[in-house]
């Protein structure tokens, strides 16, 4: 039998165990709106929202969005009301728009906050000044330790075969380890993409799946139509680990990296203009080379992220049912 922990509310009363993970450049406000209005708690990136010169402050832009729309939704929906979203703030030094980031979120009373690249005991203040909680992405359990001590509420442990930036632990282990000495709230990411690996992380001992790449293939999704065809295309064949673009172990689509002129079968050990084909623009990590993790093989088509959503649902009671079927 599943555990039972007692969760934060707003973590409670969910249509299914899952969050939709914030994707760099793909999430924005019409992806997190669906997610939401589906039943899971959908997320973006603080950094999604590029300010334009002398335009307006687009985090402020899009919460106002994110949050009137599902405001009018809830009231028009009483039975059905929307899931909560979240804000996904990079901590890491060389962001300077965090300070002014988390003024806004703190100010929208953003309800959940999913913080990365490093953990800082001000930002889970700012969170829990609003009301809101805040997630903290590990990929061992060392750091997973030292976000509880900065004052995460709960985790996300990010283990082998997620998309971008995974950590290279099994899922069986990380999970384990982090169980045996925390009981607040774990989410699991790395090739959870059906409802089967929801399930499974339940099993494990997560009480949501962290679900990101389903996502890129959606009609809201901001991805270039050539991206969402190669996630339907790809399997977990297609998904290349490399440091080379950024400097951190990251989960990258062969075909994107091919895309630009680069052999992802022979890729130099470091970075160097002189690798691309005469004429040709420098790539970019998540702009021009794109991330996929390893559960791609279940995306079948391009439509709208309710049907993710619904496809979950349908597998996750079916994987319910053969489990009670074998007990």
């Amino acid at each position: 039998m599943l555990k039972a922990r007692t969760l934060p509310p707003v973590l409670q009363n969910l249509r299914l165990p899952a969050v939709a993970a914030p994707l760099f450049i793909v999430s924005c406000p019409e992806l997190v709106i669906a997610q939401c209005k589906a039943g899971i708690i959908g997320s973006f990136p603080a950094l999604n929202a590029r300010d334009e010169p002398d335009g307006p402050v687009m985090l402020e832009v899009w919460l106002r969005q994110i949050t009137e729309e599902l405001d009018r939704h809830n009231q028009a929906n009483p039975d059905r009301p929307a899931a909560p979203f979240a804000v996904n703030q990079i901590v890491h030094r060389s962001n300077e728009k965090l300070e002014r980031d988390i003024e806004i979120c703190a100010r929208w009373k953003v309800p959940i906050w999913i913080t990365s690249m490093g953990a800082r005991v001000e930002v889970n203040e700012a969170a829990h000044s609003c009301g809101g909680i805040a997630l903290h992405d590990v990929i061992n359990n060392t750091y997973a330790k030292k976000a509880v001590q900065k004052g995460a509420d709960g985790l996300i442990a990010v283990a082998a075969g997620a998309g971008g930036h995974g950590g290279p632990q099994s899922p069986f282990a990380l999970v384990r380890e982090i169980r045996e000495w925390f009981d607040g709230p774990l989410m699991l990411a790395g090739a959870v993409s059906t409802g089967e690996a929801l399930l499974a992380a339940r099993i494990l001992g997560a009480d949501f799946g962290y679900v990101g790449s389903p996502f890129v293939a959606t009609d809201e999704a901001n991805a270039d139509r050539v991206y969402k065809d190669m996630m339907v295309a790809g399997s977990a064949e297609d998904v290349l680990t490399s440091s080379l673009f950024t400097g951190h172990p990251a989960n990258y689509l062969k075909s994107s990296i091919a895309r630009v002129g680069l052999d992802p079968d022979h890729l130099p050990p470091e970075w160097d203009v002189s690798v691309m084909p005469d004429d040709s623009p420098v790539p970019k990590a998540w702009r021009d080379i794109w991330g996929a993790g390893q559960g791609i093989g279940s995306i079948k088509s391009v439509g709208p992220a309710s049907a993710v959503v619904d496809r979950l649902e349908r597998e996750y009671q079916e994987a319910c049912a053969r489990t009670r079927e074998m007990i």
